[in-house]
């Protein structure tokens, strides 16, 4: 059953609700999608989609980098590197690259726990142009941009897994 389908997220304002579910949502195919996925196919990008490794990579990386805008806070040194290196081919395990998208979402969902529903509509600045949105923008974005490559990394995986 669907995550939005089993009732509110404790902890998480009634207007986060939708953002909770489908970060859930989210975890729950994805690590459901990659269980048992081959780690030799991990870069590989079948009829040149975006690798498994770079969806789990950007994954992460976006939710935190969105999550961080929406605390009105400039991205840090570590969060360019890390943008910076997403989809670049690495020596790093399925499990790590879970790892880092299961905490992200975790944090992600301490943080909704935490947001005061009377700010959902401040005003936030994103990226280096400083272009505008809001509180609300920046987290329903980074719902449907991560159920967005959720969508893409199922697909690549079932592809790659059915031509073993």
């Amino acid at each position: 059953m669907e995550y939005w389908l089993r009732g509110p997220v404790e902890g998480i304002p009634a207007l986060l609700q939708p953002v909770a579910h489908a970060l859930l949502q989210a975890r729950e195919e994805i690590n459901l999608a990659v269980a048992g996925f081959p780690q030799e196919r991990l870069w590989e990008k079948p009829a040149g989609l975006a690798s498994v490794g770079f969806h789990l990579q950007h994954l992460a990386g976006v939710l935190d980098r969105l999550f961080t805008y929406a605390r009105e806070e400039g991205l840090s040194e570590a969060q360019f590197a890390f943008l910076k290196a997403e989809g670049v081919a690495a020596e790093i395990s399925i499990e790590t690259l879970l790892q880092q998208f299961n905490r992200q979402v975790d944090l992600a969902l301490e943080q909704l726990a935490g947001t005061n529903p009377g700010s959902l509509a401040a005003a936030r600045e994103v990226g280096r142009n400083r272009l505008p949105s809001t509180v609300i923008g920046l987290l329903t974005h980074a719902a449907e941009h991560t159920m967005r490559h959720t969508g893409q990394l199922l697909v690549t995986a079932k592809i790659q897994q059915n031509h073993n």
